[in-house]
């Protein structure tokens, strides 16, 4: 079946809400996006598009163009924060060479989107902010300038303080983790391989993988601490803050901070899966459904997946209902399980006892001697998905 005709309005023009015009129109939908910035546009930092959601690019006709500007992950290698050396090698390009693994910038996934986007002949309105959701069969978007848009079918797409997620459930109730995190990107000047390195400290932790064909390296650190900083990507921070709180960790981690000259700080806030994901003709897609802790990278994987299966979902049923309600069924399982994952993953690079996190270190050096293709494969539930067949 396919969606000929059908008018939907996405508000958000982020990596789900993208993706989602693009699948949708590629199944015949006539499609608008709103957007309340003047532009699409997007500073960010890196992300990790693991090979789930590299299928969508790839059934979308993008993963090409995506490779052109990213760099393929050969490895991802486990090391202490204070000694040199690894503690184990996740070697993707050995055990998993079918998998396409990807580090690319946020702003360059934008742009691929954005142009795919508009090739396509979708819609896009910007400087259209929604305040407010009326859900039902006959959904009403109110806009700030006081106009009202009565779409057909509307998919909330519009992220971690979505409108369409306070309609559908009400307000969040999101709360601390006692984690917070700074986004840093600088000059590859020391020339890191394709490979994510992770350092791992007490109490703390620093991640980092080259972009844009190695150009770049992304930063992201991790500590942990009672005080909290505001939920979001775009409060600025000392670059000196970073510093002090990773002195003392491995001289490439170091190194790389010393060239930081702006740095992003955020709280890290845990949001529960939302429990109702459609409501008459109104959805909602990634992190309006699911935000997600970035401690198994998966947010904007996610968010690719569920738009595959949403406009899979509503071109496999007779009403819009009916393939909204399919949507949520496929999706929601997958989420709580994915996010789960992601909640629990942080503390193991944590751990604060010296014997208790020299007794795990010594099992990772262990379980990478003598088993590490299980190793790699441990996580093949996420990264073997793929929602296109």
């Amino acid at each position: 079946m396919t969606l000929d005709g059908r008018k939907i309005t996405i508000i958000g023009a982020g990596i789900g809400g993208l993706a989602a015009a693009l699948c949708l129109r590629a199944r015949g939908a006539e499609v608008t996006v709103l957007e309340q910035a003047e532009a699409i546009t997007e500073v960010g930092a890196g992300l990790q598009i693991s090979p789930n959601g590299v299928a969508v690019l790839r059934a979308l006709g993008l993963e090409d163009e995506l490779a052109r500007g990213a760099v393929r992950a050969r490895a991802v290698v486990l090391r202490d924060h204070a000694r040199p050396g690894e503690l184990l090698r996740l070697d993707l390009a050995r055990h998993a060479p079918d998998m396409a693994y990807y580090f690319v910038h946020r702003a360059d996934l934008i742009d691929l989107l954005a142009g795919a986007v508009r090739a396509a002949g979708v819609q896009v309105r910007l400087l259209q902010k929604v305040e407010r959701v009326d859900p039902g069969p006959e959904p009403v978007l109110h806009l700030a300038s006081g106009a009202q848009i009565r779409p057909g079918l509307a998919i909330g797409a519009d992220g971690l303080h979505s409108r369409a997620r306070v309609a559908l459930n009400g307000a969040d109730a999101p709360f601390f983790t006692g984690q917070v995190a700074w986004r840093a990107v600088v000059a590859n000047d020391a020339g890191l391989g394709p490979e994510a390195q992770v350092f791992m400290g007490p109490g703390r932790h620093l991640v980092c993988y080259p972009l844009r064909q190695g150009s770049a390296v992304n930063i992201v650190a991790v500590q942990e601490r009672a005080d909290w900083a505001d939920e979001g990507w775009h409060h600025g921070d000392d670059p000196d803050n970073l510093r002090a709180v990773f002195a003392g960790f491995e001289r490439t981690a170091t190194a790389l901070l010393e060239r930081v000259e702006d740095v992003r700080l955020w709280g890290l806030f845990r949001h529960p899966v939302a429990a109702r994901w459609h409501d008459g003709r109104v959805a909602l897609l990634g992190d309006a459904a699911h935000p997600t802790l970035p401690f198994m990278a998966q947010g904007a994987n996610m968010a690719l997946e569920d738009a595959w299966v949403l406009a899979d979902s509503l071109a496999r049923s007779a009403t819009p209902e009916d393939g909204l309600a399919r949507y949520q069924a496929r999706r929601r399982p997958r989420s709580a399980r994915v996010i789960a994952a992601a909640n629990g993953n942080a503390w193991k690079y944590h751990l604060r006892t010296p014997a208790l996190r020299g007794a795990a270190h010594l099992g990772l050096r262990l379980g990478g001697a003598v088993m590490p293709g299980r190793m790699v494969r441990r996580f093949d539930w996420i990264y073997r998905h793929d929602v296109t067949v």
